[in-house]
């Protein structure tokens, strides 16, 4: 398992959370905050990351030219590990249960009603929601061996199955955000 260098995980937290706070992005993976600090800084400079306010908050995101280093150099790192194609193989693998998770999240917010295809799920139908979940559930085992056998190629691939099964905990518990 390859360790990734803080710095691609800055960047690369970034990219996934779209724009977030400093703290947000120290927490995606487990970094101290005065380091991500540094890096930001040092990515903002090099015209990667900017940063802004919108909407009462502040927060960093991508630069066009921030994206495509972050890019090369998540190519560079999976390929210096040899394995791209495991990681591809996962990918195609995850592809069949994504397809499933649009689905899911999708018949989560929404309920059909006569006269509205699109209606929000109001949590009312508990028939429709189990059956939603149960399906959330099942991704879930499958999510498992996939995230594993990526976290032992790549550090920072752990703990996508572990956020989901907290995700979906926490929904279980009544908590239907």
């Amino acid at each position: 398992m390859a360790p990734s260098a803080p710095d691609l995980l800055v960047m690369h937290a970034v990219r996934l959370l779209g724009y977030a706070d400093t703290d947000r992005i120290a927490a995606r993976f487990y970094l101290d905050r005065a380091e991500v600090e540094e890096h930001l800084e040092d990515a903002r400079a090099s015209g990667w990351v900017d940063r802004s306010s919108f909407g009462g908050r502040s927060g960093w995101f991508l630069t066009p030219g921030g994206k495509v280093e972050n890019e090369r150099r998540l190519a560079a790192e999976l390929d210096g590990t040899g394995r791209r194609d495991d990681v591809r193989r996962a990918y195609d693998n995850f592809l069949i249960l994504n397809g499933r998770l649009l689905q899911a999240v999708t018949d989560w917010q929404t309920r059909p009603v006569a006269g509205d295809p699109l209606a929000a799920n109001d949590h009312q139908d508990l028939r429709w929601d189990r059956r939603t979940l149960a399906i959330l559930s099942e991704i879930g085992v499958g999510l498992g061996p996939l995230a594993t056998g990526l976290a032992g190629v790549l550090t920072r691939f752990d703990g996508y199955d572990a956020r989901f099964a907290l995700a979906l905990e926490e929904v279980q518990h009544g908590d239907h955000r």
